[in-house]
């Protein structure tokens, strides 16, 4: 399918997941790609210098462009989906933020994800939003020195029965809260095609229509995650319209490969003369 000029990354936490860690920025660069993207790559929300040494080494060696980090977002195994609005998770959160953020300002990095995370038993929503709020704030402070912007993104209720954030109303919300009232600039929207797709988003009026608000993108297939042309989605008529609308971000190719053992055959959905 053509791509209309749009720029891709890899998304190295959920492909080339063969290889150890450190050689997947080389193996998205020997796929055709110059941008990777990946979940917080460490067991811990403040790693040692040597391992940060090691991964942004990794990076320059490849020489491909960092262009998303997670911040860090729990135990994602156990079913953590994020620490934002979780009252037992940010401390750990606000650990991480100076880390997240001096990352991104020595790789150049744009975008830094944050999680929101599942519902919070004996807080209402609004409380998780005050909350969600106030760590926005302090990750949105820190990633403008570094010169980046911090997203929140939807989830699907499929996958994730507890997220609390599972429509793109509900991440703008809280984003339109921060916004509001730490009177920060730099907090945007990750607009996710597969969680939105899964929960049955109007796709075309959603990029529309939030279009000034998205400052990443990134794609799956419905309904297993699998790359474009696998399942249900249109995206060539998507990558038109958001080509049409001006996006100059990144699209982060953020599905399942399609062989668990080379993820290197998973890109076959692009058009020979657009990789």
């Amino acid at each position: 399918m053509r791509t209309h000029g749009l720029r891709f990354d890899v998304n190295c936490s959920i492909l080339f997941t063969e290889l150890p860690l450190l050689e997947r920025p080389a193996a998205a660069k020997r796929a055709g790609f110059d941008a990777v993207e990946f979940w917080w790559p460490f067991a811990d929300p403040v790693p040692g210098d040597r391992e940060i040494d090691a991964f942004t080494g990794a990076l320059a060696d490849a020489g491909v462009q960092l262009a998303l980090l997670n911040f860090v977002g729990g135990d994602m195994a156990a079913g953590d989906r994020g620490l934002l609005a979780l009252p037992e998770g940010s401390a750990q959160f606000r650990a991480n933020i100076d880390v997240c953020a001096g990352i991104a300002a020595r790789t150049g990095c744009t975008i830094l994800n944050a999680l929101y995370g599942n519902r919070a038993d004996g807080l209402s929503e609004p409380e998780q939003d005050e909350l969600a709020a106030e760590n926005l704030a302090l990750a949105a402070r820190a990633a403008a020195a570094a010169g980046a912007t911090v997203v929140v993104e939807a989830l699907n209720s499929y996958d994730s029965p507890r997220a609390a954030l599972i429509s793109s109303r509900r991440a703008l919300e809280v984003i339109s809260l921060v916004r509001t009232q730490a009177g920060v600039t730099n907090v945007a929207f990750l607009a996710d095609l597969y969680h939105l797709g899964k929960m049955g988003e109007d796709l075309p009026g959603t990029l529309a229509r939030e279009a000034a608000s998205i400052a990443h993108i990134q794609i799956a297939d419905v309904p297993d995650r699998g790359a474009p042309g696998t399942g249900v989605l249109d995206f060539e008529p998507a990558f038109r319209q958001l080509a049409a609308q001006g996006y100059a971000g990144r699209i982060g190719c953020e599905y399942k490969p399609t062989d668990p053992a080379d993820s290197s055959t998973s890109f076959g959905w692009r058009a020979p003369d657009e990789v």
